[in-house]
């Protein structure tokens, strides 16, 4: 973690456990006071509550009581099982909880030293790009002199209760946290990358394949310290906290605590025709209620599995809302899931690590086009491009790339009536290898990736890209929405992730001297066809070379084949705009390359925008002999520089 940590509301710990002390009274923070603002931003929810302190509610209060189990907690009045599920989640990785609930030895109560407890505890959250320290006060709302939210199963253990009372100041009220989504809290305690799946949509419960390529990324993730979690999606014959045939709760947020390989006696003949089941384990926050379909905690499937085996999953037979089923009714019987990927960004690992680039952006409104900044999704086309642009390469042959965008997040305006999530997304463009300002229209450009539309705090996406330069355009699904938002990028080598924010060439002082650019001309050189063949086999390794005035690009090598796939874009700012462009296509050689042919366009803004096919000469002008081969090419021309 960053030594860097931002404190919420400038409030410092130590300064103001040590005033509680030296004064011998108990923090009461002015921040989140004891009182209904706290618990709701609606005055019209307000109840009978009573704020006590731990010391009020049992003899010997502990922070935590023999460490942090998924076990820990149940849920309360609250409407926040997504945020106890996400704790399931944390309190299965020691390293990570630690984080989120830093020196927790010295914050403990110690009953021998009472005159050092001060009432006072912090957490830390990954916020918006940063860790944030949030301080609390130890009073927490009652009824009847029982806790009404998080509550541990353990009378005298706080831990939970206190984590929720610093995530609801966070988030401004308790009422705020009433209704989410577990991926978000999983973010907000880890900094991980959250992903969402809808299992109906991409037909989990029917194609083997997609569930067996599921089962073995879910696997990985949770292997790798990564997190899911689940739930049943409400529908017109399935509202929201019914109880479906098998036990489970619609609208429900539950945690995945394990997922394994089940293998079974060598002499049982079993429906799914191996030795091994695939199984996974779920934890219902409310410590109750669980799956009683097949491989439930009594069902029959157990009695084919050895003592061994059912001891090393941890199997109880009790009402404790922990439960296995297989994978396939798990496709089946749910139709969400959160994962949030704890993507390795350390150099000293053995698993594969990620080159890491965040960038903060906004979507903000302006009259000009040229300075909006809020132009909402590609179905827009006028106003498309009129979002935040972000360049970044691909340098290997082809790279994975994963791409987070998340916003702001909106629950501290829910007193104002907009603590709704804002529906986002991207697009990702191959551009020009050499682009370097803002596209103002789409011509040559490939549009190569487009994330999920979605009103959640963060839409996630995976892609194989070629090689080449490529712009990410962040926008929100309708145009004129402003607010905050982050950019994360995962590649394999560094991208150079940058922001697009010029139109055109900068007019300068040197520009007196040298002369400013007249003329903009995007060429896509396509492909290439009847190459002179270059080996005994018949084929050729070519490449194109584009060359403009005192500027020249290179494609990649196209390995054994005389029709090669070029796709090639390039941008020129001309300043002698009668210097023609030339298109050569050279053959790669170990010692020495070999000139093909060339064509040489004038590029002029009156030339025709379709694709031409254009026969290739040898060196020299435009009488220069032919030779074997065509090249594709589009080229557009423009004398207004910001047009293109």
């Amino acid at each position: 973690m960053s030594s860097s940590v931002h404190l919420f509301r400038d409030q410092r710990y130590q300064e103001l456990k040590g005033q509680c002390l030296q004064q011998g009274i108990l923090f009461e923070d002015p921040e989140f006071p004891a009182s209904d603002e706290s618990l709701y931003y609606d005055s019209a929810a307000k109840g009978k509550v009573e704020w006590k302190r731990p010391k009020d509610l049992c003899e010997d209060p502990h922070l935590l009581v023999d460490g942090m189990s998924s076990h820990d907690f149940h849920q309360g009045k609250l409407g926040n099982c997504w945020f106890v599920a996400a704790c399931s989640c944390l309190a299965l990785r020691k390293s990570l909880w630690q984080q989120v609930i830093p020196d927790s030895n010295e914050q403990e109560w110690d009953p021998k030293s009472p005159r050092k407890y001060a009432g006072i505890f912090r957490f830390r959250f990954w916020r918006f790009g940063e860790w944030t320290e949030v301080v609390v006060d130890d009073q927490l709302p009652t009824e009847n002199g029982e806790l009404i939210y998080c509550r541990s199963n353990v009378r005298n253990e706080f831990w939970s209760a206190l984590l929720e009372k610093a995530y609801a100041k966070l988030a401004g009220s308790y009422q705020a946290l009433d209704g989410g989504c577990a991926a978000e809290a999983l973010v907000d305690f880890t900094g991980a990358v959250a992903e969402s799946i809808n299992l109906e949509e991409g037909k989990y419960g029917e194609v083997i394949s997609e569930q067996m390529k599921l089962f073995e990324d879910l696997m990985k993730v949770h292997k790798r310290g990564g997190f899911i979690s689940c739930s049943i999606s409400e529908s017109p014959g399935r509202p929201s906290e019914a109880e479906t045939g098998t036990g489970l709760i619609v609208g429900h947020a539950y945690s995945v605590t394990a997922i394994r390989k089940l293998r079974l006696g060598e002499s049982l003949v079993f429906s799914f025709k191996a030795e091994k089941l695939f199984m996974i384990r779920l934890r219902n926050p409310w410590g109750k209620k669980e799956w009683h379909g097949a491989w439930s905690d009594s069902s029959e499937e157990w009695k084919k599995v050895s003592d061994s085996e059912r001891k090393s999953l941890g199997l109880t037979v009790g009402n404790d809302g922990e439960f296995w089923m297989t994978f396939e009714d798990w496709c089946k019987n749910f139709t969400d899931v959160d994962i949030c990927r704890t993507v390795n960004t350390s150099c000293f690992s053995l698993h594969k690590t990620w080159e890491k680039e965040m960038i903060y952006g906004a979507w903000a409104k302006h009259p000009e086009p040229l300075l909006n900044r809020s132009g909402g999704c590609f179905d827009n086309r006028e106003t498309f491009l009129q979002n935040p642009q972000y360049l970044f390469d691909v340098k290997k042959a082809q790279d994975k790339v994963l791409v987070s965008l998340q916003q702001e997040d909106r629950r501290k305006y829910k007193k104002e009536g907009k603590g709704d999530n804002i529906t986002i997304g991207f697009e990702i463009l191959k551009v020009e290898d050499n682009r370097r300002y803002r596209l103002h229209k789409l011509t040559v450009q490939e549009r190569v990736a487009t994330s999920p539309y979605s009103n959640t705090r963060s839409v996630f996406l995976r892609r194989t890209l070629q090689q080449g330069r490529y712009v990410l355009v962040p926008t929100t699904y309708i145009p004129g929405v402003p607010t905050k938002f982050i950019l994360r990028l995962y590649t394999d080598v560094p991208s150079k992730l940058r922001e697009l924010k010029a139109d055109r060439p900068k007019m300068t002082c040197w520009s007196l001297l040298c002369g400013y650019p007249r003329r903009v001309t995007q060429i896509k050189v396509h492909s290439a066809e009847g190459l002179q063949k270059q080996d005994r086999s018949g084929g050729a390794d070519p490449y194109v070379l584009i060359k403009c005035e005192n500027q020249s690009r290179r494609s990649p090598v196209q390995h054994d084949t005389t029709s090669p796939v070029f796709n090639t874009q390039v941008i020129f700012y001309r300043k002698d705009i009668d210097s023609p462009v030339t298109i050569q296509v050279w053959n790669s050689n170990l010692l020495r390359d070999q000139f093909l042919g060339q064509a040489v366009l004038a590029a002029s803004p009156g030339e025709p925008r379709e694709q031409q096919r254009l026969k290739l000469r040898g060196r020299g002008g435009g009488e220069a002999a032919e030779v074997p081969g065509h090249i594709s090419v589009t080229v557009l021309c423009s004398d207004d520089l910001g047009e293109l």
